[in-house]
Protein backbone atom coordinates (compact mmCIF):
# COMPACT_ATOMS: atom_id res chain seq x y z
CA UNK A 1 0.00 0.00 0.00
CA UNK A 2 1.21 3.52 -1.17
CA UNK A 3 1.78 6.54 1.94
CA UNK A 4 -1.68 8.22 1.83
CA UNK A 5 -3.13 11.24 4.38
CA UNK A 6 -6.22 10.75 5.61
CA UNK A 7 -9.28 13.22 7.18
CA UNK A 8 -11.94 13.12 8.68
CA UNK A 9 -15.23 15.44 7.66
CA UNK A 10 -17.30 16.44 10.29
CA UNK A 11 -19.82 18.10 7.97
CA UNK A 12 -20.44 18.54 4.16
CA UNK A 13 -18.60 21.67 3.43
CA UNK A 14 -15.45 20.04 4.74
CA UNK A 15 -16.06 17.01 2.83
CA UNK A 16 -16.67 18.94 -0.27
CA UNK A 17 -13.95 20.83 -0.03
CA UNK A 18 -11.35 18.01 0.56
CA UNK A 19 -13.19 16.45 -2.62
CA UNK A 20 -12.44 19.22 -4.77
CA UNK A 21 -9.01 19.30 -3.78
CA UNK A 22 -8.61 15.50 -4.95
CA UNK A 23 -9.80 13.38 -1.69
CA UNK A 24 -11.10 10.17 -1.92
CA UNK A 25 -14.71 9.57 -0.04
CA UNK A 26 -14.53 6.60 2.01
CA UNK A 27 -17.10 4.96 4.43
CA UNK A 28 -17.02 1.38 5.12
CA UNK A 29 -14.38 0.78 2.85
CA UNK A 30 -15.12 -2.40 2.14
CA UNK A 31 -13.79 -1.68 -1.58
CA UNK A 32 -11.05 1.02 -1.74
CA UNK A 33 -9.29 -0.45 1.07
CA UNK A 34 -8.67 -3.78 -0.83
CA UNK A 35 -8.04 -2.43 -4.14
CA UNK A 36 -5.07 0.19 -2.22
CA UNK A 37 -3.88 -2.97 -0.46
CA UNK A 38 -3.65 -4.34 -4.27
CA UNK A 39 -1.99 -0.87 -5.08
CA UNK A 40 -4.87 -0.81 -7.91
CA UNK A 41 -6.12 2.51 -6.37
CA UNK A 42 -3.39 4.47 -4.99
CA UNK A 43 -5.48 8.01 -3.46
CA UNK A 44 -3.28 10.30 -2.62
CA UNK A 45 -6.04 11.61 0.18
CA UNK A 46 -8.75 10.13 2.33
CA UNK A 47 -11.74 11.51 2.81
CA UNK A 48 -13.75 9.52 6.00
CA UNK A 49 -17.46 10.74 5.47
CA UNK A 50 -18.80 8.16 8.03
CA UNK A 51 -20.07 11.13 10.71
CA UNK A 52 -22.33 13.00 7.94
CA UNK A 53 -25.89 12.76 8.23
CA UNK A 54 -26.95 10.18 5.29
CA UNK A 55 -28.25 7.32 7.10
CA UNK A 56 -31.65 7.92 7.16
CA UNK A 57 -34.68 6.15 4.73
CA UNK A 58 -37.45 7.97 4.05
CA UNK A 59 -41.03 7.82 2.11
CA UNK A 60 -40.94 10.45 -0.22
CA UNK A 61 -44.11 12.78 -0.14
CA UNK A 62 -45.17 11.45 -3.62
CA UNK A 63 -44.82 7.81 -2.05
CA UNK A 64 -41.58 7.39 -3.21
CA UNK A 65 -38.39 6.05 -1.51
CA UNK A 66 -35.21 8.38 -0.12
CA UNK A 67 -32.23 5.80 0.66
CA UNK A 68 -29.27 8.03 2.56
CA UNK A 69 -25.64 6.88 0.83
CA UNK A 70 -24.11 6.22 4.41
CA UNK A 71 -27.54 3.67 5.41
CA UNK A 72 -25.74 -0.09 5.39
CA UNK A 73 -26.76 -2.36 3.14
CA UNK A 74 -28.08 -4.14 6.25
CA UNK A 75 -30.24 -1.34 7.34
CA UNK A 76 -31.82 -1.08 4.35
CA UNK A 77 -32.41 -4.06 3.50
CA UNK A 78 -33.98 -4.95 6.60
CA UNK A 79 -35.71 -1.35 6.45
CA UNK A 80 -39.39 -2.45 7.07
CA UNK A 81 -40.25 0.64 4.24
CA UNK A 82 -37.57 -1.43 1.42
CA UNK A 83 -39.63 -4.61 2.21
CA UNK A 84 -42.72 -3.40 1.99
CA UNK A 85 -42.78 -1.18 -1.01
CA UNK A 86 -40.15 -2.43 -3.14
CA UNK A 87 -38.76 -6.27 -2.06
CA UNK A 88 -36.52 -6.74 -4.99
CA UNK A 89 -34.18 -4.75 -3.26
CA UNK A 90 -33.91 -6.29 0.15
CA UNK A 91 -33.77 -9.26 -1.77
CA UNK A 92 -30.85 -8.33 -3.92
CA UNK A 93 -29.18 -6.67 -0.94
CA UNK A 94 -29.44 -9.94 1.21
CA UNK A 95 -28.07 -12.16 -2.38
CA UNK A 96 -24.98 -9.75 -1.79
CA UNK A 97 -21.33 -10.32 -0.14
CA UNK A 98 -21.06 -11.60 3.32
CA UNK A 99 -23.20 -10.62 6.52
CA UNK A 100 -20.24 -8.89 7.70
CA UNK A 101 -19.99 -6.73 4.39
CA UNK A 102 -23.77 -6.15 4.58
CA UNK A 103 -23.08 -4.70 7.91
CA UNK A 104 -20.29 -2.03 6.87
CA UNK A 105 -20.70 -1.36 3.55
CA UNK A 106 -22.99 1.85 2.39
CA UNK A 107 -25.70 2.10 -0.11
CA UNK A 108 -23.09 4.75 -2.18
CA UNK A 109 -20.47 2.80 -1.65
CA UNK A 110 -22.31 0.23 -3.60
CA UNK A 111 -23.27 1.70 -6.42
CA UNK A 112 -19.91 3.12 -6.54
CA UNK A 113 -17.72 -0.26 -6.57
CA UNK A 114 -15.57 -1.02 -9.24
CA UNK A 115 -15.41 -4.38 -10.75
CA UNK A 116 -14.20 -8.29 -9.98
CA UNK A 117 -12.25 -8.19 -13.26
CA UNK A 118 -9.26 -10.23 -12.27
CA UNK A 119 -6.95 -8.36 -14.86
CA UNK A 120 -8.24 -5.12 -13.54
CA UNK A 121 -6.88 -6.77 -9.77
CA UNK A 122 -3.75 -7.71 -11.51
CA UNK A 123 -1.65 -4.82 -11.97
CA UNK A 124 0.76 -6.99 -13.81
CA UNK A 125 -2.09 -7.45 -16.11
CA UNK A 126 -2.97 -5.22 -19.16
CA UNK A 127 -6.12 -3.24 -18.48
CA UNK A 128 -7.50 -0.25 -20.05
CA UNK A 129 -9.73 0.35 -16.88
CA UNK A 130 -6.72 0.61 -14.98
CA UNK A 131 -4.21 2.06 -16.96
CA UNK A 132 -5.92 3.65 -20.25
CA UNK A 133 -4.23 2.72 -23.66
CA UNK A 134 -2.45 -0.39 -22.08
CA UNK A 135 -4.77 -3.04 -23.86
CA UNK A 136 -7.54 -5.32 -22.56
CA UNK A 137 -6.18 -9.01 -21.21
CA UNK A 138 -9.60 -10.48 -21.31
CA UNK A 139 -10.47 -10.10 -24.43
CA UNK A 140 -8.70 -13.06 -25.32
CA UNK A 141 -8.46 -14.40 -21.66
CA UNK A 142 -9.82 -16.16 -19.02
CA UNK A 143 -13.42 -14.40 -19.93
CA UNK A 144 -15.94 -16.92 -18.54
CA UNK A 145 -17.32 -14.27 -16.03
CA UNK A 146 -17.17 -11.12 -18.29
CA UNK A 147 -19.82 -8.96 -19.82
CA UNK A 148 -21.92 -9.42 -23.11
CA UNK A 149 -23.41 -6.49 -23.07
CA UNK A 150 -22.20 -2.98 -23.55
CA UNK A 151 -18.85 -3.89 -24.18
CA UNK A 152 -16.48 -2.45 -26.46
CA UNK A 153 -12.85 -3.62 -27.91
CA UNK A 154 -11.46 -1.42 -24.50
CA UNK A 155 -13.04 -2.76 -22.05
CA UNK A 156 -15.33 -6.20 -21.27
CA UNK A 157 -15.84 -5.90 -17.65
CA UNK A 158 -19.22 -6.46 -15.33
CA UNK A 159 -20.42 -3.94 -13.30
CA UNK A 160 -20.47 -6.05 -9.89
CA UNK A 161 -23.29 -4.57 -7.68
CA UNK A 162 -26.55 -6.50 -7.23
CA UNK A 163 -28.54 -3.58 -5.55
CA UNK A 164 -27.63 -1.41 -8.75
CA UNK A 165 -29.15 -3.97 -10.81
CA UNK A 166 -32.67 -3.18 -8.62
CA UNK A 167 -31.98 0.52 -8.56
CA UNK A 168 -32.01 0.46 -12.43
CA UNK A 169 -34.81 -2.10 -12.98
CA UNK A 170 -37.00 0.79 -10.53
CA UNK A 171 -35.43 3.52 -12.61
CA UNK A 172 -33.83 5.21 -9.56
CA UNK A 173 -32.30 8.29 -9.46
CA UNK A 174 -28.76 9.83 -7.70
CA UNK A 175 -28.85 12.52 -5.73
CA UNK A 176 -25.33 14.45 -5.64
CA UNK A 177 -23.53 17.20 -3.68
CA UNK A 178 -20.83 19.21 -5.17
CA UNK A 179 -18.61 22.56 -4.99
CA UNK A 180 -21.69 23.86 -7.93
CA UNK A 181 -24.64 22.48 -5.59
CA UNK A 182 -27.05 19.92 -5.63
CA UNK A 183 -28.07 17.84 -8.67
CA UNK A 184 -29.91 14.70 -9.83
CA UNK A 185 -28.44 12.19 -12.58
CA UNK A 186 -31.38 9.58 -13.55
CA UNK A 187 -29.45 6.06 -12.33
CA UNK A 188 -29.81 4.60 -16.35
CA UNK A 189 -27.27 7.79 -16.54
CA UNK A 190 -25.01 7.37 -13.29
CA UNK A 191 -22.46 4.45 -14.63
CA UNK A 192 -21.25 5.10 -18.30
CA UNK A 193 -20.31 2.29 -20.70
CA UNK A 194 -17.06 1.49 -21.62
CA UNK A 195 -16.46 2.82 -25.02
CA UNK A 196 -12.86 4.12 -25.27
CA UNK A 197 -12.66 5.87 -21.82
CA UNK A 198 -13.16 2.71 -19.51
CA UNK A 199 -11.13 4.23 -16.71
CA UNK A 200 -14.22 6.59 -16.52
CA UNK A 201 -16.89 5.04 -14.77
CA UNK A 202 -19.53 7.22 -13.14
CA UNK A 203 -21.12 10.74 -14.27
CA UNK A 204 -19.60 12.35 -11.38
CA UNK A 205 -17.88 15.65 -11.27
CA UNK A 206 -15.03 16.30 -9.40
CA UNK A 207 -15.34 16.86 -5.61
CA UNK A 208 -18.94 15.36 -6.16
CA UNK A 209 -20.66 13.29 -3.64
CA UNK A 210 -23.25 11.18 -3.56
CA UNK A 211 -26.40 11.67 -1.09
CA UNK A 212 -29.10 9.39 -1.52
CA UNK A 213 -30.15 7.12 -4.08
CA UNK A 214 -34.75 8.16 -4.95
CA UNK A 215 -36.81 5.17 -5.83
CA UNK A 216 -39.93 7.16 -7.06
CA UNK A 217 -43.57 6.47 -6.55
CA UNK A 218 -44.31 3.55 -8.90
CA UNK A 219 -47.73 2.46 -9.94
CA UNK A 220 -49.22 -0.19 -6.90
CA UNK A 221 -49.98 -3.22 -7.27
CA UNK A 222 -46.09 -4.03 -7.76
CA UNK A 223 -44.99 -7.09 -7.04
CA UNK A 224 -41.03 -7.80 -7.20
CA UNK A 225 -38.30 -9.50 -6.82
CA UNK A 226 -34.70 -10.56 -7.46
CA UNK A 227 -33.35 -13.74 -8.79
CA UNK A 228 -29.53 -14.33 -8.59
CA UNK A 229 -27.60 -17.28 -10.81
CA UNK A 230 -23.71 -18.23 -9.55
CA UNK A 231 -21.32 -20.55 -9.15
CA UNK A 232 -22.20 -21.32 -5.48
CA UNK A 233 -24.52 -20.06 -2.93
CA UNK A 234 -22.59 -18.48 -0.75
CA UNK A 235 -20.26 -14.70 -1.20
CA UNK A 236 -20.69 -15.14 -5.03
CA UNK A 237 -20.75 -12.71 -7.86
CA UNK A 238 -23.43 -13.19 -10.52
CA UNK A 239 -22.99 -14.77 -13.34
CA UNK A 240 -26.24 -13.37 -14.08
CA UNK A 241 -29.85 -11.62 -12.20
CA UNK A 242 -32.72 -10.54 -13.14
CA UNK A 243 -34.54 -7.86 -11.37
CA UNK A 244 -38.41 -7.92 -12.36
CA UNK A 245 -41.44 -5.42 -11.18
CA UNK A 246 -44.61 -5.45 -12.59
CA UNK A 247 -47.58 -3.68 -12.03
CA UNK A 248 -50.66 -5.47 -12.74
CA UNK A 249 -54.53 -4.66 -12.89
CA UNK A 250 -57.13 -6.62 -14.29
CA UNK A 251 -55.50 -8.99 -15.19
CA UNK A 252 -52.91 -7.13 -17.44
CA UNK A 253 -49.62 -6.01 -17.34
CA UNK A 254 -50.08 -2.09 -17.11
CA UNK A 255 -46.34 -1.42 -16.19
CA UNK A 256 -42.95 -3.52 -16.25
CA UNK A 257 -39.35 -2.95 -14.91
CA UNK A 258 -36.59 -5.45 -15.80
CA UNK A 259 -32.60 -5.45 -15.32
CA UNK A 260 -30.03 -7.36 -15.83
CA UNK A 261 -27.17 -7.95 -13.62
CA UNK A 262 -23.57 -9.99 -14.05
CA UNK A 263 -23.90 -9.64 -17.90
CA UNK A 264 -22.98 -5.81 -18.82
CA UNK A 265 -20.54 -3.42 -18.19
CA UNK A 266 -22.87 -1.40 -16.51
CA UNK A 267 -26.17 -2.32 -14.25
CA UNK A 268 -28.13 -3.53 -17.39
CA UNK A 269 -31.79 -2.04 -18.03
CA UNK A 270 -34.15 -3.96 -20.20
CA UNK A 271 -36.35 -2.69 -22.60
CA UNK A 272 -37.30 -4.40 -25.10
CA UNK A 273 -38.28 -7.30 -22.30
CA UNK A 274 -40.63 -4.28 -20.51
CA UNK A 275 -41.93 -3.33 -24.16
CA UNK A 276 -43.07 -7.12 -24.76
CA UNK A 277 -44.69 -7.34 -21.82
CA UNK A 278 -47.04 -3.97 -21.15
CA UNK A 279 -50.52 -4.58 -22.40
CA UNK A 280 -50.36 -8.19 -22.18
CA UNK A 281 -51.63 -11.07 -19.67
CA UNK A 282 -49.43 -12.61 -17.66
CA UNK A 283 -48.78 -16.47 -18.99
CA UNK A 284 -45.91 -18.66 -19.43
CA UNK A 285 -46.14 -18.05 -23.58
CA UNK A 286 -45.52 -14.43 -22.30
CA UNK A 287 -43.09 -14.78 -20.25
CA UNK A 288 -40.70 -16.55 -22.80
CA UNK A 289 -41.64 -14.34 -25.33
CA UNK A 290 -40.72 -11.94 -23.71
CA UNK A 291 -37.17 -13.23 -22.30
CA UNK A 292 -35.80 -13.89 -25.65
CA UNK A 293 -34.91 -10.14 -25.96
CA UNK A 294 -33.50 -10.13 -22.52
CA UNK A 295 -29.70 -10.39 -24.42
CA UNK A 296 -30.54 -8.16 -27.61
CA UNK A 297 -27.88 -6.99 -28.78
CA UNK A 298 -24.79 -9.34 -26.72
CA UNK A 299 -21.69 -9.60 -27.72
CA UNK A 300 -20.51 -13.10 -26.11
CA UNK A 301 -16.81 -13.73 -25.89
CA UNK A 302 -15.03 -16.93 -26.30
CA UNK A 303 -15.51 -18.42 -23.16
CA UNK A 304 -19.20 -16.59 -21.87
CA UNK A 305 -21.77 -17.25 -24.65
CA UNK A 306 -23.30 -19.59 -22.74
CA UNK A 307 -24.56 -16.09 -20.63
CA UNK A 308 -26.59 -15.44 -23.69
CA UNK A 309 -29.03 -18.32 -22.98
CA UNK A 310 -28.68 -18.47 -18.83
CA UNK A 311 -29.76 -14.61 -19.27
CA UNK A 312 -32.83 -15.34 -21.18
CA UNK A 313 -33.56 -18.10 -18.89
CA UNK A 314 -32.80 -16.07 -15.70
CA UNK A 315 -35.45 -13.36 -16.76
CA UNK A 316 -37.87 -15.63 -17.72
CA UNK A 317 -37.92 -17.43 -14.31
CA UNK A 318 -37.98 -14.26 -12.67
CA UNK A 319 -40.98 -13.65 -14.82
CA UNK A 320 -42.61 -16.65 -13.84
CA UNK A 321 -41.99 -15.89 -9.94
CA UNK A 322 -42.87 -12.44 -9.87
CA UNK A 323 -45.91 -12.59 -12.68
CA UNK A 324 -47.57 -15.71 -10.49
CA UNK A 325 -47.28 -18.58 -12.60
CA UNK A 326 -44.46 -20.64 -11.71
Amino acid sequence: MHPFSFTKASDTREALAAGRDGGRYIAGGTTLVDLMRETVERPETLVDISDLPLREVTVTRRGGLRIGALVSMAETAAHPKVRALYPVISEALELSASAQLRNMATIGGNIMQRTRCTYFRDVSADCNKREPGSGCAALHGVNRTHAILGTSDDCVATHPSDAAVAFAALEAQVHLLGPDGERTVPFADFHLRPGNTPNREQALRRGELITAVEIPALPRPLKSGYLKVRDRQSYEFALTSAAVALHVRGGVILDAYVAAGGVGTVPWKLPAVEEALVGERPSDRLWAQAAEHAADGARPLQHNRFKVELLQRTVERQLRIVGGTK
